[in-house]
């Protein structure tokens, strides 16, 4: 989740924090477990509303941006990022001191979780800007080639920002114009933080110019920007100019606030520091302690996940050998031989308009294929429906090959599960279905609309989550897949190499994090490891160098999820329920130490 959407919350919190009854009061009133759940559902419910209102983006995405919040619908967030740093985090401290005043005794079982749950992340959220005075320890460069205004407010504005009818129209033309406020905050921002030594390496910053030039190379009048207003306002049938406002809008004051942010951006890329990892930014090692902890919720150590990586680096490999032996794949190593598969003519779609046209439908059909299987394995099934795109072509150079964007909680927008297109060869079909299974159903997709759907939350649980806890299940959601026929013949082969891409990732980041590792050695690793294509590979290489300890939150989740669900069928035997097993989703995202704990708890309620 985005930081502002994270610590947003409203000047109503600080009222709260105001008139609450002191902590000895609410003590005192606590007459029995279950007493204070009434008191904190209230909170966590005025944390969140507080927090929809502050974040026009945040309200947008979820689909609430309607009545009385309505107006939030034409507006950003265009606050410098210290005022939001520092008034965010002012608002967080008062949401966490309220919430501690509920004595832990007065609630039943199932709000000591939710309270347990939402002080954690709160805690965690707190860290960067009041440790290192920067959003977040693992997005510590305000821009990069996977971040900045420049990146996400367009895709924002195309995929998120609905349109039904002229008002929806005319705050599309209103965002548009505050788009210019957002670069210009964004440059600033740079500025400071390249100042203290945060400015990404050079060949981000690179990626970064290249994309922000390829945005603004676009005639204002045919910029996707633009064309997004009009084709849908079309699709409506909305009278009016909407073309010659919104060009008018791009040309005198998104263009002009880009070109100041190119020119910003070119003027800082002599000055950034040599490498590629977290070493070589000021208090490094203790910014990627905070990233990796935040991204596993463990404690581990980057050397013990290191080890832990090349482990299953070797387990993997071994599993691999043995598939692509019986496949007549006999020759070199397992990367060399996944690499030669990888290259297969007949593995590969055309790079045409038709052969990604092609390869979007096979993904639809490994959606209906798989959805059609979820009951055998799944109690509740979401009804939140799932559309594929392709990333848009202006952000490909830099973005990742693949991520999902949830539905919105009104339901007015579907989820969305992007796939990266720049090069048809980057997925061969082989190892389409894993994928599948982990973005979609029964991966991602399934998990966080189950979270949405659940009644056994609090809103505001519904809002983030752990990268540990939903990765892990999409890397276990891969296996639950083979369970239920997911993979025909050499398909296991991609099951598999998913997994060891990410048992790869473990050493990868780590070593570019605290062993000095370059972009290009790490590359080389993940290149000579999985077989991927060099440019792929490198794309990841990229997102791990800028995203610090985000890469370890796959295997360290997937590894948490499988011995959660080994422990439980060991110790229920013939009584274990997959469906039951599977129905701990209802209760949302968590640590894994928490996540853990309870599916025992919930195993010894069974047996």
């Amino acid at each position: 989740m985005d930081r502002r959407h994270f610590l947003a919350s409203s000047t109503a919190a600080l009222g709260l924090a105001a008139t609450a009854a002191p902590a000895q009061s609410a003590r005192k009133a606590a007459a029995r477990p279950g007493s204070g759940d009434a008191r904190l559902n209230e909170l966590f419910e005025q944390v969140f509303n507080d927090r929809v209102a502050r974040s026009p983006e945040l309200a947008t995405s979820l689909g609430l941006d309607k009545g009385k919040l309505a107006p939030l619908k034409a507006q950003f967030d265009t606050r410098t990022a210290v005022a939001q740093r520092t008034e965010d985090l002012r608002i967080l401290r008062a949401e966490q001191s309220r919430i501690q005043a509920i004595p832990v005794a007065s609630l039943s079982a199932s709000s000591k979780l939710n309270r347990e749950v939402v002080l954690y992340q709160m805690a965690q959220g707190a860290k960067a800007p009041a440790q290192f005075g920067i959003d977040s320890a693992v997005r510590p460069y305000p821009i990069f080639q996977q971040g900045g205004a420049y990146f996400s407010t367009p895709d924002f504005l195309n995929t998120a920002h609905t349109i039904n009818d002229a008002t929806d129209a005319e705050a599309y033309l209103s965002r548009l114009a505050q788009f210019a406020t957002l670069l210009d905050n964004d440059t600033a921002e740079q500025r400071a933080q390249a100042a203290r030594g945060f400015l990404a390496p050079g060949w981000s910053l690179d990626l970064t110019l290249g994309q922000m030039k390829k945005l603004r190379e676009q005639p204002a009048s045919t910029s996707t920007m633009v064309g997004s207003l009009v084709s849908r306002a079309a699709a409506k049938n909305l009278a009016g100019d909407w073309r010659g406002r919104a060009t008018a809008i791009v040309e005198r004051q998104v263009y002009p606030a880009l070109d100041r942010q190119i020119a910003a951006m070119t003027a800082l890329r002599p000055t950034t520091r040599p490498g590629d990892g977290a070493w070589r930014l000021p208090n490094g090692e203790a910014i990627y302690a905070v990233a990796l902890e935040q991204m596993t919720t463990t404690r581990f150590t980057p050397d013990e996940v290191h080890r832990l990586g090349l482990a299953q680096v070797a387990e993997i490999s071994a599993q691999l050998d043995t598939i692509l032996k019986a496949a007549g794949y006999t020759q070199g190593t397992v990367g060399e031989r996944l690499a030669k598969l990888n290259t297969d003519p007949a593995q590969i779609y055309p790079a045409t308009d038709a052969g990604r046209a092609a390869l979007l439908a096979s993904l639809n059909a490994g959606v209906a294929k798989m959805s059609a299987q979820l009951p055998r394995a799944f109690a509740t099934i979401p009804t939140q429906p799932l559309e594929i795109r392709p990333v848009p072509v202006e952000i490909q150079d830099g973005a990742s090959n693949g991520y999902y964007r949830s539905a919105s909680l009104d339901g007015s927008r579907p989820a969305i599960y992007f796939i990266n297109l720049k090069d048809t060869g980057d997925w061969p079909k082989y190892s389409l279905p894993a994928l599948t299974y982990h973005e979609g159903v029964p991966g991602h997709h399934l998990q966080i609309s189950l979270a949405q759907q659940s009644a056994d939350i609090p809103t505001l649980r519904k809002l983030g989550g752990f990268s540990a806890y939903s990765e892990g299940w999409a890397l276990y959601a891969e296996s639950v897949a083979d369970e239920l026929g997911g993979y025909d013949g050499i398909e296991r082969a991609g099951f598999l190499q998913s997994y060891l891409f990410r048992a790869a990732r473990l050493v990868v980041d780590t070593g570019i994090h605290t062993k000095r590792w370059s972009r290009e050695k790490a590359t080389d690793y993940l290149v000579a490891t999985t077989g991927f294509a060099r440019a792929r590979s490198q794309r990841e290489v990229e997102r791990y160098c800028t995203q610090i300890g985000q890469a370890c939150s796959y295997k360290m989740g997937h590894i948490a999820w499988t011995r959660a669900r080994a422990d439980a069928e060991k110790a229920l035997g013939a009584r274990f329920d997959l469906k039951a097993f599977h129905e701990v989703l209802k209760e949302g995202a968590m640590p894994l130490t928490i996540l853990e704990r309870r599916i025992r708890e919930r195993t010894a309620a069974r047996v």
